[in-house]
């Protein structure tokens, strides 16, 4: 026992003597699958990013080749085709996605007053569409070289030599004054196409012309050498129902008043 004793004192002493024990070092870890997986996608994502960047400005694949014009309505069509692809300035050869369709659009509606709407479409991989809508004429204005077209808002976009079937004439006589000041000669003029366009069918078929003096002085001349005193433009759903009434209960009278129209009146005949 004595000896078993001294023999571990000894072996006490030497790991005294020799200090405490050197920390273990941690085991490096290996790679695993799973942490293998975020980096692999990254490159992934990378490595598509630059091939899509590349496909939509670089290549050719996604460039354009061709413009296609269409009109959106059985509206007028006075355009050509010609005339709108010169006015839009497409880009051809250039890449799809670089296409600015706000800008293409503001240069057509500009360039082409007779345009009342445009619509630019991408039609990939290598198409652009240009849908479009004209302006109609409500009025026309006689000038020194024919016609000025009016629009149902009363806008003057355009200019005929020859007067159009069915679209009646409009005669500004406004002397400078507080109405025209007030207006303005295209308020003036919307105001004379919504009293057009408030006429019952069959008197808007025969009207020949719209004569304004002043903001509350309108007269429309039909066929028959029939005149019709509007007054203003104010009340029109009323003024014409009431010229349809007394046209119906007084055919073939000359002259209507309906300026005001719960008392309409008629002469002549």
């Amino acid at each position: 026992m004595a000896g078993a004793t001294t023999a571990k004192r000894d072996a006490d002493r030497r790991r005294s003597e020799a200090g405490p024990p050197s920390p273990r070092r941690p085991r490096r870890l290996r790679w695993l699958p799973g942490r293998r997986l975020p980096v692999v996608l990254a490159v992934l994502a990378v490595a598509l990013g630059g091939f899509g960047g590349w496909a939509l400005y670089g290549s050719d694949w996604l460039r354009i080749e061709r413009v296609s014009v269409r009109w959106r309505d059985e509206g007028p069509r006075n355009l050509t085709e010609d005339q709108v692809l010169a006015a839009a300035g497409v880009p051809l050869g250039s890449p799809m996605i670089s296409l600015d369709k706000d800008a293409i659009r503001d240069r057509l509606l500009d360039q082409l007053p007779r345009l009342e709407s445009v619509e630019v479409v991408r039609a990939w991989p290598h198409g652009v569409g240009l849908r479009l809508t004209e302006r109609e004429a409500e009025m026309l204005i006689p000038n020194g070289n024919g016609y000025t077209e009016v629009d149902d808002g009363g806008l003057a976009f355009a200019e005929t030599a020859e007067p159009i079937d069915g679209v009646p004439l409009l005669r500004l006589e406004v002397e400078d004054g507080p109405g025209l000041r007030r207006f303005g000669e295209e308020g003036i003029r919307r105001e004379a196409v919504t009293v057009t366009l408030s006429l019952p069918d069959d008197v808007r078929d025969d009207l020949e012309l719209v004569r304004v003096s002043s903001y509350d002085g309108v007269t429309l001349e039909l066929t028959g050498d029939r005149t019709v005193t509007w007054g203003s433009a104010e009340e029109p759903e009323a003024k014409a129902r009431a010229l349809a009434a007394v046209m119906e209960t007084a055919g073939d009278a000359r002259y209507f008043d309906v300026s005001a129209p719960t008392v309409p009146a008629v002469s002549g005949g």
